[in-house]
């Protein structure tokens, strides 16, 4: 019989969110990028073993699952809230069976604990590389004045702009941007993912990424001005629309993350009416001090 503390792993998705989508669903706002993580991946059906296959954890007690994790190469370890014994458990069975983690992200309290346990058993080097707050909408407050123009959904006849400009939205934020761009920018295209706002020249100034609509939930990334058109309130206005858009279809929760070093995002959606729920945390491992 397993222990409470016991993680069931695996590869395949639907396996995996066959166990925990009620979990996940539980908490929707929490669990928002497992939730849009896992949607992603099996909707490009990657299961097969392999270096590009996800890792899934499970936690079960008392038959209900109580903590999971999602691991990809691109994304590193994801993971839902876990107390102190969760955590001392995965990092065993981690080691165990022979898993390595190049990096993990997830709640401020989990992630510290976890990075803490794997220095600890590995010797590796944390690199700490994103202080993120979580925000959910309460009530749209449209900015005004606006500035001229108007918002629109980006078409494939965009998607050129919209490789660079998210290109270049990871690089400002200090990602790996070795990814296949054009990818992305066709896969957010396929179901209406980005708006884009136009200047009253008709020309795009910025852009809003948003996730599928997932347990009631919607969450928006990315926001990207490029540098020389900022100051104008393009961001705003297109945060604005694309939060409208989510609304539109449905969402229960609109959801966006900011970087906590950066006062002027973290005021810029508070004024549209978005709420602070929780801080997140994202690190890397390496063999040797930064």
């Amino acid at each position: 019989m397993a222990t409470p503390n016991t993680w069931q792993l695996g590869s395949d998705t639907d396996d995996f969110l066959g166990r925990a989508g009620v979990f996940l669903h539980s908490r929707p706002v929490v669990h928002t990028v497992l939730l849009t993580l896992t949607n992603a991946l099996r909707g490009r059906g990657v299961t097969a073993p392999g270096p590009d296959a996800p890792l899934f954890g499970t936690l079960s007690r008392d038959g209900e699952v109580r903590a999971a994790f999602a691991r990809t190469p691109q994304q590193g370890l994801v993971t839902t809230p876990l107390s102190a014994p969760e955590v001392a458990a995965l990092v065993a069975r981690l080691l165990d069976d022979g898993e390595s983690l190049q990096g993990m992200s997830g709640d401020r309290e989990s992630v510290e604990a976890l990075a803490e346990a794997w220095q600890q058993s590995t010797g590796a080097v944390v690199v700490q590389q994103r202080n993120e707050r979580l925000y959910a909408l309460d009530a749209l407050k449209a900015p005004h004045p606006a500035p001229a123009g108007r918002a629109r959904v980006a078409n494939s006849s965009d998607r050129t702009q919209l490789a660079r400009w998210a290109q270049e939205y990871t690089v400002a934020i200090g990602e790996a941007s070795d990814r296949d761009f054009g990818a992305w920018a066709e896969a957010r295209l396929a179901y209406g993912g980005v708006m884009l706002w136009e200047n009253a020249e008709g020309r795009p100034v910025s852009m809003a990424g948003s996730s599928p609509l997932i347990a009631g939930q919607v969450r928006i990334a990315p926001v990207y001005t490029p540098s020389h058109l900022r100051g104008h309130g393009y961001a705003s206005a297109v945060t604005a629309a694309v939060t409208q858009a989510a609304l539109n279809i449905g969402a229960d929760n609109v959801l966006l993350f900011t970087d906590l070093a950066n006062p002027t995002s973290n005021a810029l959606y508070q004024r549209l009416g978005y709420r602070p729920v929780a801080d997140f945390m994202s690190c890397r491992f390496t063999t040797t001090q930064p």
